[in-house]
């Protein structure tokens, strides 16, 4: 049991950082494509998922890199779970594929939006494998669902395609001449 709980949280942590580089390179400035050989292009990977909301990324005051990924429902996200695009980074940085547990067990499946949040702290180069580890901290994979209620003026955070029921869009003020 204890080690099914280790496999699990690697497994974990590995994906995380698997969705978390893309971000480290963008919150770094534009970087040629062979900058980092081996390194996924998680974003990209993700922006052609079916069932994906929108992407997004950046890095926070704290230093962490993080990517922002809503998914349409439950269903989407374990698609994105199951792809062969997150086989294949589950290869380079656990040496499995996906589906040593049941992921998403304790989540809902109840049609709503669910927003992906992986972010990781780097304390020196992005690594490329499991091998790289050491210069990860700290490496997590949080998924949110919206509340109802909300106020927006101008713009959201989120896609404007994730539906948020009680939310009040307003238009932004246009500047007086």
């Amino acid at each position: 049991m204890k080690t099914r709980m280790i496999r699990e949280v690697l497994t974990a942590a590995m994906l995380s950082l698997a969705i978390a580089t893309p971000a480290i390179f963008a919150a770094n400035g534009p970087a040629p494509q062979t900058a980092r050989a081996g390194a996924p292009d998680l974003i990209g990977m993700l922006k052609a998922t079916p069932g994906v909301l929108g992407v997004d990324a950046g890095q926070m005051m704290s230093g962490k890199q993080v990517i922002f990924a809503w998914f349409e429902n439950k269903k989407a996200l374990l698609a994105w779970y199951y792809s062969d695009a997150h086989a294949a980074v589950m290869m380079q940085f656990t040496g499995q594929k996906p589906g040593a547990r049941t992921p998403l067990a304790n989540v809902p499946d109840d049609g709503r939006p669910i927003l992906a949040m992986a972010s990781v702290t780097l304390a020196g180069p992005p690594p490329t494998s499991a091998a790289d580890l050491s210069s990860v901290p700290q490496i997590a994979i949080e998924l949110y669902a919206p509340l109802p209620g909300g106020l927006a003026t101008g713009g959201r955070f989120a896609p404007s395609s994730v539906q948020v029921p009680g939310m009040l869009e307003v238009p932004a003020a246009r500047p007086a001449r």
